[in-house]
């Protein structure tokens, strides 16, 4: 828990420290980010410390990119292990929920832990590749998040997409280059899976990500809604460099 005096909210109930202006990661040891979390048993609310060195979706937020939902949202996270970015998702979307896939049996009990003191975080044990076998657990979502180490990760994202994506929602993937290959030039793994994905979706920017090394963030969304979207950056059809 941490004094919520230390902190300014910056956006759909995310906080950051006064001490880190945004889109700058303060020193090692110092608490960047931090959501709320109302306790069940009416005692309060928690102020939790979010971590961007164990967080890739904290370190995006760091580089200035908010995700776009709010307390009703329908989150889809592919990949959520033990759950722990799950539950900041979790804090923002209060009155919505999230929907929590791992394949993992082994990580699926530490998940299924943490859902069960949360009742809007829905743990779902299946692979990812295969959406149709989850569809019927799954409605329409705000964002799909995605961070998964495996081979074909834009395929899987589109998938998902095809199934659980609302016509104006919106998909965070996070690019494991060296799942896909280890041994290929990283810029020609991230400029193949940006491709993929700019067959079904529009990208609305790419982002390096501070102390995630190989690892490329794409923000992309249904392109029914792209030509409305004022976050959209046109420039945006390969990765962009950033520090």
């Amino acid at each position: 828990m941490n004094d919520c005096a230390d902190y300014t909210e910056i956006g759909c109930g995310i906080y950051q420290s006064q001490a880190s202006p945004a889109g700058q990661a303060s020193k090692a040891g110092q608490t960047q980010l931090a959501t709320v979390s109302r306790q069940e048993d009416g005692g309060g609310q928690e102020f939790r410390a979010w971590d961007f060195r164990h967080s890739k979706l904290a370190a995006l937020i760091l580089k200035g990119f908010v995700p776009p939902i709010n307390e009703s949202s329908l989150v889809l996270y592919l990949g959520a292990a033990s759950g722990s970015t799950a539950s900041h998702i979790s804090d923002i979307v209060q009155n919505g929920l999230v929907y929590v896939l791992e394949f993992s049996p082994t990580v699926m009990k530490k998940l299924i832990s943490r859902c069960e003191s949360r009742q809007n975080m829905i743990p779902i044990f299946a692979d990812a590749n295969h959406p149709e076998r989850y569809s019927y657990l799954v409605d329409k979502v705000d964002l799909i998040y995605q961070d998964i180490a495996q081979r074909n990760q834009a395929e899987i994202a589109l998938a998902n997409a095809e199934y659980f994506l609302k016509d104006d929602g919106y998909l965070i993937l996070m690019i494991k280059a060296r799942s896909i290959d280890s041994t290929a030039d990283t810029k020609e793994i991230f400029k193949k899976e940006v491709g993929e994905l700019q067959k079904r979706l529009f990208i609305l920017k790419t982002v390096k990500l501070p102390g995630y090394r190989d690892h490329l963030a794409v923000i992309a969304r249904g392109r029914s809604s792209a030509a409305t979207d004022p976050t959209a950056d046109s420039t945006a059809s390969a990765p962009t460099r950033q520090p």
